[in-house]
């Protein structure tokens, strides 16, 4: 089903990025989550510490620091956080909540449809626009399943 991860195999190469780049990539991620991580963006990101790229296959960009991977993006797309930073920070992003039925086959790795967060147990309580990215929960459980983007608005 998943293919476990495997530094040896699967990162092309890693570089310590410049100052300079360091500032752009804090503040891309500053403007994409905005409210979320303003007043957490020094402890997760501190700008003293040295910021690691690492490259992968399939052209998957890794933000590691401290030896913690905290962020990923594909291409130059928008970054995610690690499910590792969203349990440490559950507050950084929007929730959506998927029924008891959906939580097998959100782990498994399936998309989430519009009925699965229109039926009963599901709540969307916070507008998101489209191709936001949002934190998936269940009902009845605490923590965040996945992370995600979007294709449509709350309101639509």
């Amino acid at each position: 089903m998943f293919k476990k991860f495997s530094i040896k195999e699967d990162v092309t190469g890693h570089t310590q990025v410049k100052s300079s780049v360091q500032r752009a990539i804090r503040a891309k991620i500053l403007d994409q989550y905005k409210e979320g991580i303003e007043g957490i963006i020094d402890d997760v990101m501190p700008k003293k510490s040295p910021l690691i790229l690492m490259k992968c296959h399939d052209h998957i960009n890794l933000i590691v620091m401290n030896n913690e991977v905290l962020f990923f993006n594909h291409f130059d797309g928008p970054y995610f956080p690690t499910l590792k930073l969203i349990h440490k920070y559950p507050n950084m992003l929007p929730r959506l909540q998927v029924d008891r039925g959906a939580i097998k086959f959100v782990m498994a790795g399936a998309n989430i449809m519009c009925p699965g967060l229109t039926s009963k147990g599901a709540k969307m309580d916070v507008s998101v626009p489209a191709d936001a990215v949002v934190a998936i929960t269940a009902e009845g459980k605490h923590e965040i399943l996945a992370v995600g983007t979007t294709k449509m608005s709350t309101d639509d």
